[in-house]
């Protein structure tokens, strides 16, 4: 810590000592109460199974899957797409914590329950992971005593907290805590230990999915940046890149799907396994060769870059483009209405600022601590962590959804910020400075104000319109609504591409498609099926086995074919005029869900 940076108010010597050398235990401690918190808060969710997003529906489908036999590298979905299914782009890792919890509950509560607490309890775990690699990050940057408050700051990072709440059971929180672990590494000032530890937490993150590529990435480069400015990181750059090309072969041994073993974009398949085995292999030698001279070093990074960059482009062609590889109608009709791949300011303002605040505030307190730090020893780490809330900065001008790794990135500088100004205001002399300046201090570093200006900003009524849909959108997916279904025999069911998840999850039916790009040919099936005439339509719904129809009206989704495609078959069956071949199936009295027969 810089000595201009005013010292703490001393805790009793107890305390201190507690503090700074059981941080280990108290965090865990803090992790247990506060997962004992959220399941309690939550707890309706749980009974009901209420898995909100298609990606955890889809997860929890894929681990029953695993759990009835179907093969470790075998990751197709035959229930959705019938009668051959799509294969998924995701891997088993974030399966076993889940299917571990349902078979260590099962055997004393049945199926009902285990399933229930294991999707409640899962993912509470990569929040453990998180909170302690947030706390060994400050302890090491800015003070012994500091990391409570880098704990309390996490539970003011709403967006990134919503991927550890119960229920939340797909890959973002374990991907989460890696880049916790990975700005672990790059604080740790045990050079080799440290590049271990990027390149571990690197290799497992790109082995659950590529979301956090461009995080791996930087990661990577700002472990070569620190060997171009000092001679002695080079251990740090050879442990990290052994760790990343050994850590990435082995995950695609162990994890990747048969299907992953072609030459794919969207995940570890051959292609971005050669690009981290090479990247992490240059790094080594650049670290064994070593020279002298920093514009050497800068020079060989260079060149390894352009290497991996040309090797690239000149190999993969096809992925150059969207790694989701799908058509331009596709593309133009799915892909791109994605809300969470749009940028972060295409939102209406009080939807983006809460989620910008806090990465605003971590990237000044990192500027300053980097500052402060800039005759210090820990001058590269923060330097580093500087770089990486810019960087997480800038892709939410690309994305909205990397908004929660960018409020996690913001928290070490907004604690180095917090222990700048906090224990300034705690020894003032004024009463008033040390009360209200110390809470109001508070407020503004954590960014819990960004709340209390939302709350303030004018909100335009909902229109009648919009409250239908977002109730039908709520009701039609839930465990209620779609459970007496079961009382038919299991056959396929054409639904809306958002609700075909959630119908196979609670159902015993197979769906035609889900929102996976993997998926798109049945996605398009739906759509022109939807948009289309009455008999194509049916033609559609004959080819893949459909023999119900189910519907939910206003659900979001439905708007869309409504007012894209005026006239087409779903909009005329919402204004009451449906084919005589559709025979309606009586559903309960209050079912937001209409069904019918398809003849």
């Amino acid at each position: 810590m810089s000595e201009d940076v005013a010292p703490p108010p001393q805790p009793v010597p107890v305390l201190a000592d507690l503090i700074a050398r059981r941080w280990l235990a108290l965090t865990l401690i803090a992790w247990a109460a506060m997962s004992i918190w959220f399941v309690h808060d939550r707890w309706n969710a749980v009974y009901w199974l209420s898995l909100g997003d298609t990606d955890d529906n889809m997860r929890l489908m894929q681990v029953r899957a695993l759990l009835d036999g179907q093969g470790w590298y075998d990751l197709r979905q035959y229930r959705m797409n019938p009668p051959t299914g799509f294969d998924m782009h995701w891997t088993r890792i974030v399966d076993l914590p889940i299917a571990a919890l349902i078979l260590v509950f099962r055997p004393f509560m049945g199926s009902f329950w285990a399933e229930r607490l294991a999707c409640g309890i899962a993912p509470l775990l990569p929040m453990s992971v998180t909170l302690v690699a947030l706390a060994f990050t400050v302890r090491r940057l800015v003070s012994p005593f500091a990391w409570p408050l880098a704990a309390i700051l996490l539970l003011m990072c709403t967006t990134t907290m919503l991927m550890f709440m119960p229920e939340r059971i797909d890959h973002h929180g374990w991907q989460l805590a890696s880049l916790a672990v990975t700005v672990a590494g790059l604080a740790d000032p045990a050079r080799r230990r440290g590049g271990l530890v990027v390149g571990v937490a690197s290799a497992f993150s790109l082995s659950i999915g590529l979301e956090m590529l461009p995080y791996a990435a930087g990661a990577g480069s700002i472990i070569a940046l620190r060997w171009v400015w000092d001679r002695a990181e080079a251990p740090r750059m050879t442990a990290y890149g052994a760790a990343l090309a050994s850590g990435s072969a082995l995950g695609y041994l162990a994890f990747a799907s048969y299907a992953n073993a072609a030459l794919r974009c969207d995940a570890l398949t051959p292609v971005w396994l050669s690009v981290m085995v090479a990247a992490g292999g240059l790094l080594m030698l650049l670290g064994w060769i070593d020279p002298a001279s920093r514009a050497a070093r800068l020079a060989a990074a260079g060149l390894a870059g352009a290497a991996i960059i040309g090797g690239f482009a000149g190999l993969f062609p096809q992925c150059l483009g969207r790694p989701e590889q799908v058509s331009d109608e596709l593309q133009r009709n799915w892909l791109n209405n994605i809300r969470e791949a749009k940028p972060v300011y295409t939102h209406p303002f009080r939807v983006y600022f809460p989620v910008i605040v806090l990465p605003i505030i971590g990237i000044f307190g990192a500027a300053i601590a980097t500052w402060r730090a800039r005759a210090q020893a820990n001058f590269a780490a923060w330097a580093g962590i500087l770089l990486f809330t810019l960087l997480s900065g800038g892709l939410l001008l690309w994305q909205s959804r990397a908004g929660a790794a960018a409020q996690l990135l913001g928290v070490p500088g907004a604690v180095a910020l917090a222990w700048i100004v906090l224990p300034r205001c705690l020894e003032s002399r004024s009463m008033l400075v040390r009360v209200f300046g110390t809470v109001g201090a508070f407020v503004l570093v954590s960014g819990a104000f960004a709340g209390f200006v939302v709350k303030w900003l004018p909100v335009d009524k909902p229109s009648v319109r919009s409250k239908t849909v977002d109730r039908a959108s709520a009701r039609c997916p839930t465990f209620a609504a779609l459970k007496p279904l079961d009382r038919l025999p299991p056959q396929t069911i054409f639904t809306f591409i958002d609700l075909g998840p959630r119908l196979i999850t609670v159902t015993h039916h197979r769906a035609v498609a889900g929102p996976y790009h993997r998926n798109g040919g049945a996605i398009l099936d739906v759509q022109h099926a939807f948009g289309g005439s009455a008999e194509r339509f049916r033609a559609i719904a004959r080819a893949h086995g459909a023999r119900l129809l189910l519907t939910c009206p206003n659900m979001a989704e439905s708007t869309i074919y409504r007012t894209r495609d005026k006239g087409g078959f779903y909009d005329r069956l919402a204004a009451g005029e449906a084919p005589p071949w559709l025979k309606p199936v009586p559903m309960p009295a209050r079912s937001p869900l209409r069904l019918w027969r398809i003849e």
